[in-house]
């Protein structure tokens, strides 16, 4: 504690405390001066202060030291001593004078400035008035109670006037709100209003545009009566010339009967003219015949080998290609024709697999296109015996494709930089010179290509019928 303090404290031990002076108006000796007392409660301001003191120093007294009300709060911190141990704190003070000199004391060493001047009966001119009233009510100095009314009323003035700045602040605000509302309300008005006529406008239109609509309606069913009556009138005339039709046909139908008879008759009298020259014809064949049989046992001729047909220029179905094989008489997608093409020995079918597919079945994704081909070219393959490769294109792959192609069936998908056509290319002029080669596409520069190296092309329609037949 410092001088200042030391020189305040009375010397010799505290005195107990129902022997604090002033603590019981019957213990003032005769003639002593009675304590001061307030008039009124303390002021809330003044007690809220009062009470944040005796907050923050109870953490620092010994528990002994505190009163027993106060007891259960000493762990607390010093806001929640002050949110709940407020009125106790309070009550201690008022009524515990001791405490209260203990509290007094901590705030001695907290502030020692302020209570110098207090003691000495000055008031700082710098201090906040309710640290003065709170430090006054503490130290209780001679003028204790009229420092604490003081600082009360200069806190209730102070209320006063922030109760006061408060509502003019609310006018205010208030009377903005009620510009802005008002000029709101102004312009929703006239937005209404510009509303209001557009929608008389629009209503007009609606009334022109609905005349209108009648008058066409009106003009429309005028037309409609006439082309009905039209109708009915080639209805009428269309009936008229059925029945003369149907006279026509039925005279006709009598005249094929009657010609008919007339054929059948001629056909008998020729078959009886012809018995007799046949007869004729026949003896005649018989006299060369025997004749020449004659002629061969004279001569020894042998039995000749060669018949004219072989000395024809054709292809001999062992050695025929693709392109000598159902050259006509079958169309491009007749299932006929690839049946005729596979049955050529070591025949090679390539299959351009994307463009068969979404010729087919475009729908269906990818994998499943996929699935679906090569299940109809393995059962193909094993039908026919011939070699089967199946090409897609594969340079828009992101990842490889697992899959396990079908017995029979060879997969193979073009390389990145390279398209299903150009493979396709490869694989033809990877082909023998004279072996036959099958190419499914229907891309015309496919076809081409593919027929200048020795193939025969065929449309992807050929094969797609082909396996819907299977």
């Amino acid at each position: 504690m410092d001088a200042a303090s030391q020189a305040a404290e009375p010397q010799g031990p505290p005195p107990a405390a129902d022997q604090v002076p002033g603590s019981d108006p019957r213990d003032e000796e005769p003639g002593q001066e009675a304590p001061e007392q307030l008039d009124r409660p303390l002021p809330e301001g003044v007690r809220r202060r009062v009470v944040g003191l005796a907050a923050d120093a109870l953490g620092g007294l010994p528990a002994a030291d505190l009163p027993t009300s106060l007891r259960p709060y000493a762990k607390f911190t010093a806001a929640r001593r002050a949110k709940y141990a407020g009125t106790a704190l309070a009550a201690a003070l008022e009524a515990d004078p001791v405490f209260r000199s203990r509290i007094a004391d901590r705030l001695r060493a907290g502030q020692p400035e302020l209570v110098t001047a207090l003691e000495a009966g000055q008031v700082p001119g710098a201090a906040e008035p309710l640290d003065v009233a709170a430090a006054a009510y503490l130290l209780r100095p001679r003028g204790w109670t009229r420092l604490v009314a003081e600082a009360g009323e200069q806190a209730e003035r102070a209320d006063v006037q922030d109760a006061a700045a408060e509502a003019a602040r609310l006018v205010e605000k208030l009377q903005e709100e009620l510009a802005a509302t008002r000029q709101l309300a102004k312009a929703d008005l006239e937005r209404q209003r510009a509303e209001g006529e557009g929608t008389r406008k629009e209503l007009d239109g609606l009334r022109k545009r609905l005349r209108t609509l009648e008058s066409d309606t009106r003009r429309a069913q005028a037309e409609t009566r006439k082309v009905a009556a039209e109708l009915a009138e080639a209805r009428a005339a269309a009936a008229g010339e059925r029945s003369a039709l149907e006279g026509e046909n039925r005279r006709l139908k009598h005249r094929v009967t009657e010609l008919e008879g007339t054929l059948e008759a001629g056909r008998r009298t020729a078959r009886e003219g012809r018995s007799v020259e046949d007869m004729r014809l026949r003896l005649l064949l018989d006299t060369v015949l025997q004749s020449a049989q004659g002629l061969q046992r004279e001569l020894a001729l042998p039995v000749t080998q060669l018949h004219p047909a072989d000395l024809v220029d054709a292809v001999v179905p062992g050695s025929a290609s693709p392109h000598d094989v159902a050259r006509r008489g079958l169309a491009e997608d007749d299932p006929a024709l690839l049946d005729q093409l596979l049955a050529i020995p070591q025949v090679h079918l390539v299959v351009d697999g994307y463009n068969v597919t979404k010729t087919g079945y475009p729908t269906l994704p990818l994998e499943q296109q996929r699935l679906r081909l090569l299940g109809g070219l393995a059962m193909l393959a094993q039908r026919t015996q011939a070699e089967v490769t199946c090409v897609f294109d594969g340079q828009d792959l992101d990842v490889p494709v697992i899959m396990a192609p079908p017995r029979g069936v060879r997969v193979r998908f073009s390389k990145t930089g390279q398209t299903a056509d150009e493979l396709i290319r490869s694989l033809v002029r990877a082909e023998p010179q004279g072996r036959p080669v099958v190419v499914v596409s229907a891309d015309r520069e496919v076809a081409d290509g593919v027929r200048k190296a020795g193939a025969r092309p065929v449309s992807s329609v050929l094969l797609l019928n082909r396996l819907s037949r299977t």
